[in-house]
């Protein structure tokens, strides 16, 4: 039997958490008898470290499109900009590339692939599974656009996969469908994990990691730092990432935030760091802290994965991945106070620490490695086929 070729389609070619979670799964999909293409609408990081694992198709979607945030997806904004016709036009031409790279399944991994690949892959006459890693719900697009986007979710697919139940519940489907639905975590790959010494005799470290955007909560941490750092001199606080679609000036004003609190001295603005995965093993304690519910985590098993103690906002997908007091600690949204309580305990406690790290890596260990989510994307093509 040949084996499946799905086309994975994704909008931009940049390093999120989404692009992370894709990259791992057609890395180990080509171990499942699937064969993977990539097509992306711009070139970029994602393009060079798929080359060697999938073959790689770019087609340019414009810059305006591309690159406008979710915030701004709403059909009054399409109106605005002008761009209903050249979407549409768009979605015709890909169409026309799909059908001559001959696939079975095309695979969309983003809200835009989800629409633009979606329409085209229906044009073509092929079977489309949309992979929804965002939560379709008006705190975290716009209203229009979740009334939009939740019927599309009807009509266009033909099999759904979800990061988690949090994200499943936002589409609003049918108790009773056609369609293929299926909740698959994303999964960690432990061949990457590296191997760091664990510092000794240094200060700890504590580290927020993620983009810096109004939504991932860096104003809650610099809040929080600013009630405990005086009781621990000695610890340093970084914040790693850097702001990605246009949200540039919220990182400015969380850079203004940082020595309006006085905290100058013990925070650590790192940027974007490419092995993101050797900079957490440097941590003593990962902190998420999300200011509404997060699709998935991926950060979070990522930090788990390393054994480090992990803080998480209490809500979506984090409450999926984090057993509360046993391999982590959850924390209210939003809330400064709740998060410093947490931080003070684990700073002051190096047994918690090790216990809630190493149950954390058992944690994923068991529930969330790559090769699992691998075969369960798998067997929804094969029921795909099947139907």
């Amino acid at each position: 039997m040949e084996p499946t070729r799905v086309l994975f389609v994704n909008h931009t070619a940049k390093a999120g958490g989404g692009e992370v979670a894709l990259r791992l799964l057609i890395r180990h999909l080509n171990q499942a008898g699937i064969h993977p293409q990539l097509l992306l609408f711009e070139d970029g990081p994602m393009a060079e470290l798929l080359r060697d694992d999938a073959e790689v198709h770019i087609f340019p979607l414009s810059d305006q499109i591309r690159n406008a945030r979710k915030d701004t997806l709403g059909i009054k904004r399409l109106r605005e900009i002008r761009v209903l016709g050249s979407v549409l036009s768009f979605a015709i031409r890909l169409s026309r590339m799909i059908r001559r790279l001959d696939v079975d399944v095309v695979h969309t991994n983003s809200l835009k692939a989800d629409i633009l690949g979606g329409i085209a892959a229906r044009l073509a006459g092929k079977r489309v599974v949309w992979h929804v890693r965002d939560r379709i719900a008006d705190d975290y697009l716009p209203r229009r656009a979740v009334r939009v986007f939740r019927l599309l979710a009807r009509l266009i697919p033909h099999a759904i996969v979800a990061n988690s139940y949090a994200t499943l519940e936002t589409l609003h489907l049918p108790k009773k469908s056609s369609k293929k639905i299926s909740v698959i975590h994303d999964g960690y790959d432990f061949a990457e994990l590296p191997t760091v010494e664990t510092r000794r005799g240094a200060n700890l470290l504590v580290g927020l990691v993620g983009r810096i955007s109004p939504w991932k909560g860096q104003d809650v941490f610099l809040r929080a730092i600013q009630r405990i750092h005086l009781e621990f001199p000695g610890v340093h606080f970084q914040i790693i990432g850097s702001a990605l679609f246009g949200e540039e000036a919220y990182a400015d004003l969380i850079r203004s935030l940082c020595t309006d609190l006085g905290l100058d001295r013990c925070v650590e603005f790192c940027g974007f760091i490419r092995d993101i995965q050797k900079h957490i093993a440097t941590l003593d304690v990962v902190v998420h802290a999300s200011t509404i519910p997060e699709p998935f985590g991926q950060v979070i098993i990522e930090g788990m994965a390393a054994g480090k103690p992990v803080i998480a906002s209490r809500g979506g997908g984090a409450v999926e991945i984090v057993v509360d007091g046993l391999c982590g600690l959850l924390v209210p949204m939003k809330n400064d106070e709740a998060l410093a309580l947490a931080m003070q305990k684990l700073l002051s406690d190096s047994d918690l620490r090790s216990r809630l790290g190493a149950a954390g890596r058992r944690r994923v260990e068991e529930a969330f490695r790559i090769e699992c989510t691998a075969t369960k994307i798998s067997q929804v093509y094969s029921e795909l086929y099947a139907r």
